[in-house]
């Protein structure tokens, strides 16, 4: 059984509608759901299948631990100094190591020095102890080299795109790497908000929100397999935007198994990142690309991923939301407004 949580006002691409639908049939797999920011790609993102006796970590994939993050800092948004900052960011230089702890990585990923825009929730908002006047800092990132050894093990070893059914050899040890990795990745999202507050003469205070959006999950006996899909039943989520658009701090609302106890992590991906630039420049010119929020206050020393990450590549995360609202799966709390996107 699949389902596909959208409406007629958005737009949906059928590859990742048909991928939802081929996966449902895997053995275990109970329900298969894909959210509004649902796209194709290895397997689909933006989905999340429940299963029973059985577990498939490449429905998850490589980045395991992946998630959203805000921290909140010590400066203030009246003090921050955009110029300052981005040349701070420029000459910084990330150390990597056998799995690359500490580093942001390639693709969607990103640091983003973001503020409060806008408070539709008071009382949600107070309830998360968050100050309107801080800079924030918004942490896009999983376990990086460690997540991409872990699956590559388990499927050399144990075949497991194939599935671990419950209490074999190669379901008990996925299991047990997968938590190194879940704590890998935290500890890597901890680390990069550090340097990043460093290099602008900040510091943190607080990680705010942390949401999860590849991994598996026991939940009432079913395995709930996330693959850019937030769970909507451990607190409050940032849903984020694409680059120069407003991000949302939501509270999931009606999780349950009708819709993967899950809901959207992003805007989606509307184009393959190998056709951006052509599309791009056969619609503007590099001047436009260069001085528009194509690159908004971006500090990026990969210039490719100006044209794979612009905003045209991506879903309007305010239809996103209007979907999930729509679909009575969200409370909307509060809106980010971007300052400064650092990307590796």
């Amino acid at each position: 059984m699949y389902k596909i949580i959208y409406t007629e006002k958005s737009w949906m691409e059928s590859e990742g509608v048909e991928q939802v639908k081929k996966l449902s049939n895997l053995k275990g797999v109970i329900l298969a759901v894909g959210y509004p920011d649902l796209h194709p790609g290895k397997t689909p993102v933006g989905a999340a299948f429940l299963t029973e006796g059985i577990i498939y970590p490449h429905l998850i994939g490589n980045d395991i631990g992946c998630s959203v993050s805000l921290f909140q800092t010590s400066i203030f948004e009246k003090k921050f100094k955009v110029d300052k900052a981005m040349r701070s960011l420029n000459n910084l230089e990330f150390e990597k190591d056998e799995f690359n702890i500490g580093t942001i990585g390639k693709g969607n990923h990103f640091a983003e020095f973001t503020a409060i825009d806008e408070i539709l929730d008071k009382e949600e908002f107070n309830n998360l102890n968050l100050d309107k006047n801080r800079v924030y800092l918004l942490i896009h990132s999983g376990s990086r080299g460690l997540g991409e050894h872990i699956l590559r093990k388990h499927i050399e070893k144990y075949s497991c795109q194939n599935g671990l059914e419950w209490g074999s050899e190669g379901f008990e040890s996925y299991l047990k790497d997968y938590e190194q990795a879940i704590t890998f990745a935290r500890k890597s999202r901890q680390l990069i908000a550090e340097r990043l507050c460093d290099a602008i003469n900040g510091s943190l205070e607080s990680l705010a929100i942390e949401a999860v959006h590849n991994g598996i999950e026991l939940k009432d006996n079913y395995y709930v397999h996330r693959k850019g899909a937030a769970p909507s039943d451990t607190g409050y989520v940032v849903i984020a935007g694409s680059r120069g658009t407003n991000s949302y701090i939501v509270k999931p609302i009606n999780g349950s198994l009708d819709t993967g106890f899950s809901i959207a992590h992003g805007a989606g991906r509307k184009w393959q990142r190998n056709g951006c630039k052509e599309r791009l420049l056969g619609k503007f010119s590099k001047k436009d690309v260069k001085n528009s929020n194509f690159s908004y206050n971006l500090v990026c020393k990969d210039k490719s991923l100006i044209y794979e990450e612009a905003p045209e590549a991506y879903k309007n995360i305010d239809r996103v939301i209007q979907d999930l609202i729509e679909f009575d799966l969200i409370k909307v709390i509060a809106k980010l407004k971007p300052i400064v996107t650092y990307k590796d």
